[in-house]
């Protein structure tokens, strides 16, 4: 009988030792899924704080990939390079696309809105009232209803433009082809940043007895057109940074010199297409400033801290290419300070 009830208590301990080990076991794997759960919860919830950036271009070109290229990489050099997803999307020269990638980024709620020229900036600022707008590219933003004041950005807007230096350009032009007395405007009417920078041509011109005719387009199929309409009548044409014109710049630049005439225009892009010279943005210059704004904006500084900004640094530009074509003779001392195309 002691036996037996000896043995039924060794049985017993063994079967309490079992569960206890059980339920340790079971606490255990209890545990590990918890802490797997809670790192998986932390991985996600670090991926969710990065910073989305969306960034919206009207039309590929040169000009605008390089300030979209440049904005990127002074984004990724920021301190913020870590915590940033750039979302790009290229509206192919469609304005209803521009719409609706304005809308997804609005509707997706991401953290900033970079839209790349004025159009697209003007489609950006209709579509919110909340999200951060850094925009790139435009010329005139309180001509073009994105702000009131340069120096005043109490929405949620402000941006860097690419004003360009109308009148120095002018200058350069009576300095390096003095016989020139007649201009010729080519330019889209429906460009805000292109209307204002001819008023700014034409108010030049008129206060140094210089003449001017214009040749205005809607499209880029006009482009040749109007170029021939200007041929025998002026010395020189001016482009002001027109979307439409540089979209089909090399059509105006090969008639251009075919009839001798040089072309003056408002940005590096234009002249490697052909144009003659500038005093013009260069766009990696542009690009690297908005990429600073933006990344101080999402740092944590305000909108109204940030006014608007023009390019800080403008380049003598000429094509040489171009200059031999026209059998235009430029010395070494003339162009010692210019960036030379060849």
């Amino acid at each position: 009988m002691k036996k037996l009830i000896a043995l039924l208590m060794t049985a017993a301990m063994i079967i309490t030792v079992a569960a206890g080990c059980s339920a340790k076991t079971e606490n255990t794997q209890v545990k590990a899924e918890t802490n797997a759960s809670s790192e998986a919860a932390k991985t996600e919830n670090s991926e969710s704080k990065k910073l989305r950036v969306g960034i919206v271009q009207a039309v590929n070109h040169p000009s605008l990939d390089e300030i979209r290229e440049y904005t990127i990489k002074s984004l990724e050099e920021s301190s913020l390079k870590d915590n940033i997803e750039i979302i790009y999307k290229d509206a192919q020269g469609d304005a209803s696309n521009v719409n609706t990638i304005i809308s997804q980024f609005v509707g997706d709620e991401v953290d900033m809105i970079i839209p790349i020229a004025t159009g697209a900036a003007q489609s950006a600022a209709a579509a919110t009232q909340d999200i951060p707008i850094v925009f790139a590219a435009v010329s005139y933003p309180v001509k073009a209803g994105l702000v009131e004041d340069m120096n005043v950005t109490d929405k949620n807007i402000t941006g860097v433009s690419n004003a360009i230096a109308i009148e120095e350009i002018f200058k350069l032009s009576q300095k390096i082809t003095p016989d020139v007395k007649t201009y010729g405007f080519i330019y889209n009417t429906s460009e805000v940043n292109s209307v204002a920078s001819t008023d700014r041509a034409k108010s030049y011109c008129d206060e140094n007895g210089l003449k001017y005719l214009e040749a205005t387009i809607t499209n880029s199929s006009e482009l040749l057109q109007a170029v021939q309409s200007l041929v025998g009548k002026v010395d020189a044409i001016f482009v002001p940074n027109d979307n439409t014109v540089a979209s089909a710049m090399p059509v105006l630049s090969a008639e251009a010199i075919k009839a001798g005439i040089p072309v003056y225009a408002g940005a590096d892009s234009l002249i490697k297409d052909g144009g003659f010279a500038t005093v013009g943005i260069d766009y990696q210059v542009l690009g690297k400033q908005v990429g600073e704004m933006a990344a101080r904006i999402l740092e944590g500084q305000s909108i109204k801290d940030n006014p608007v900004e023009v390019i800080n640094q403008y380049s003598n530009i000429i094509n040489m290419t171009t200059a031999k074509a026209l059998k235009l003779e430029l010395d070494e001392q003339t162009i010692k300070d210019f960036k030379i195309i060849e």
